[in-house]
């Protein structure tokens, strides 16, 4: 998905070498120059959440990703959901965001870090694949879903509540997992 910085086009994902997919379309200051998080609240929680299962992995953790960034969707009266994350920060990274991908996998996707809360909007440039954006606020609750953006468009596509980190997984992955506005969100190994 692509982002647009006034008439600036972007997209937060990967790296200058690696293909990124949806971007930004955003009318607002840049996020990399607001200040970052000042209040001591801990949004990287390195414990799992649970008990430590076989081999010192947190219970409800799969021994493959342990270790490796992940945000957790905590639907009320149904079970946690974990997606594997690729972590995006910098202003080169959220212009790419998850363009020219052909494939991601399962419970795979990509934590944008906007380092500012406001209305956030992204648009499909050049990514190849449906995705759910999932905006989430500064207090860690999903402010709301965008669900199965078309790939290659360039319609805006935002939710109109606030939102601090933006992140993208699969097409149809947030309704299988009963995602929805004001779910509770933790991260695990999540540097800021």
């Amino acid at each position: 998905m692509m982002i647009m910085v006034g008439s600036v086009s972007c997209s937060p994902s990967g790296t200058g070498n690696a293909p990124g997919g949806a971007g930004r379309n955003d009318t607002g200051r840049n996020p990399a120059t607001t200040a970052t998080d000042t209040s001591g609240a801990s949004r990287n929680d390195t414990s799992g959440g649970a008990t430590a299962g076989a081999a010192g992995t947190p219970a409800g953790t799969s021994p493959s990703r342990a270790g490796q960034p992940a945000v957790i969707l905590e639907p009320p009266g149904h079970p946690p959901a974990e997606v594997t994350v690729e972590v995006v920060s910098t202003p080169r990274q959220i212009q790419r965001g998850l363009m020219y991908r052909e494939h991601m996998p399962p419970d795979h996707g990509m934590l944008f870090l906007m380092r500012e809360e406001r209305v956030h909007s992204f648009w499909m440039h050049n990514t190849l694949i449906p995705l759910d954006m999932i905006f989430i606020g500064r207090d860690m609750t999903v402010a709301g879903v965008v669900a199965k953006a078309e790939p290659l468009t360039d319609t805006s596509r935002r939710v109109n509540a606030p939102s601090y980190y933006v992140l993208e997984v699969n097409g149809g992955w947030a309704a299988a997992h009963h995602v929805e506005a004001g779910t509770p969100v933790r991260f695990r190994d999540v540097k800021e």
